[in-house]
């Protein structure tokens, strides 16, 4: 029963990811940006990140941040700077354009998240984020089986 619940669990986390990137790429569009561009604008506004370190965080591969980042690089909305720690993997900044993109998406995006916050008490989200923060360790853990590790 556990197990069953498990699994479906983590079939309603897909299915809401891609609810959410659909919501995203709409809410982005406002400002002719996708929610890819969205989610790498929003991790790097948090401070000095690298592409590899931005990947980390969003999970995903370094080279799809790095296309993203290449494309906003070129719009002008990122800037790279020497990074003192790595030569070879400069820190991605963003510029006040980039920023007035982000704040624009972000403010686009509050009608949504007040919705939300009706429908879900504050208890809610807090369970719903500690379940969602098990899930992410749990899978960033791997396979248990030694012979699914392996393929």
């Amino acid at each position: 029963m556990r197990t069953d619940q498990a699994g479906r669990l983590i079939a309603d986390i897909v299915e809401a990811a891609g609810a959410i990137r659909r919501l995203g790429d709409q809410l982005a569009s406002s400002v002719q940006q996708t929610q890819a561009r969205w989610q790498v604008l929003s991790v790097l506004s948090e401070g000095d990140w690298t592409v590899s370190r931005a990947a980390r965080r969003l999970g995903i591969s370094r080279q799809s941040v790095q296309r993203v980042v290449d494309l906003l690089l070129d719009e002008g909305l990122l800037v790279a700077e020497p990074n003192p720690d790595h030569a070879r993997s400069p820190l991605i900044r963003l510029t006040p354009a980039a920023e007035q993109v982000l704040a624009t998406i972000t403010a686009a995006s509050d009608p949504w998240q007040e919705r939300l916050g009706d429908r879900v008490t504050l208890d809610e989200l807090v369970t719903a984020r500690r379940v969602l923060a098990e899930v992410t360790d749990a899978a960033r853990e791997g396979p248990v089986s030694e012979e699914l590790a392996s393929s």
